[in-house]
């Protein structure tokens, strides 16, 4: 038996299979890996297709440490032990998915810092809530798998979690699947001095923020919504702002790649009706 034959054999098949572990995720969204900041915006428009348009910008300066993971990418904040804020693309494909619902909170691995522990939010009356929501993971199972990762949650209100949040959620997947891509911001708002909770002292929002992008009859479209950090409930119409409004809040440019002209009109109009609500 040819030994040397043998080893290399086996090594090769074991090559084949980590690289494709580690490419089948990524290679399913078709997308850019790192987002092409610094690149000119109308050379973006003419020759760039898989942008990641859905990444955001600070105009503030704020801690954070940015992880892209293989369907949403978060910027989260070590002081607070929260994200500073979420960001993927949701395709009609994708919002078919039907990978089972994972049910383990767990650290993130490429977290440089501390990681915020599922157990910090036993003892509180707040639930993990997810910000890249699991229900738009259901695609793939190592994108559901991740987005259980601690990094992607925050101390929610039961009622808005299970409430009126859950509501969005679910209105974007049917967005998504009427209109195609839509791209996705969504985080915390955080007060100087917030509530505490658990032993790591993980930061606790006074409400959430989500601004959506998608093109509706060939136009982009864009739009804002605000939630306090509390139980109402009220039809989605009610929580819509501009995204405008969200910008000057948060200290985000949101859809920052977008040609200016575009981006300037679309994020300073509030059109829930363009979206079907009323």
């Amino acid at each position: 038996m040819n030994f040397t034959r043998l080893y290399f054999s086996k090594i090769s098949i074991l090559l084949f299979f980590l690289i494709l572990f580690f490419t089948s995720c990524r290679d399913a969204r078709a997308k850019n890996f790192f987002p092409p900041f610094g690149k000119n915006k109308e050379v973006l428009a003419a020759s760039d297709t898989n942008v990641m348009l859905e990444l955001p910008v600070y105009t503030v300066t704020r801690t954070g440490q940015t992880i892209y993971h293989c369907a949403y990418t978060v910027n989260f904040n070590p002081e607070w032990l929260i994200p500073n804020w979420v960001a993927y693309e949701l395709t009609k494909e994708e919002a078919k998915g039907t990978v089972g619902r994972s049910s383990y909170f767990i650290p993130d691995p490429d977290l440089e810092t501390r990681c915020p522990s599922y157990k910090d939010y036993s003892s509180s009356p707040y639930d993990r809530g997810h910000m890249a929501p699991a229900g738009d993971m259901k695609w793939d199972p190592q994108a559901m798998e991740e987005s259980f990762f601690m990094t992607n949650i925050c101390p929610q209100d039961h009622e808005l979690n299970d409430g009126d949040w859950r509501l969005l959620e679910e209105q974007i997947r049917r967005w998504a699947l009427k209109y195609g891509n839509i791209y996705i911001v969504c985080g915390p708002i955080v007060s100087d001095n917030p509530e505490r909770i658990g032993r790591s002292r993980v930061a606790v929002p006074d409400g959430f923020y989500k601004v959506i992008l998608c093109k509706i009859d060939g136009r982009w479209q864009a739009l804002g919504f605000l939630f306090d950090n509390e139980g109402t409930h009220h039809s989605l119409k009610t929580y819509c702002h501009s995204v405008d409004e969200v910008e000057k809040l948060t200290g985000i440019d949101f859809f920052s790649l977008l040609e200016d002209s575009v981006e300037d009109k679309i994020e300073a109009d509030c059109n829930p009706a363009a979206w079907g609500l009323r």
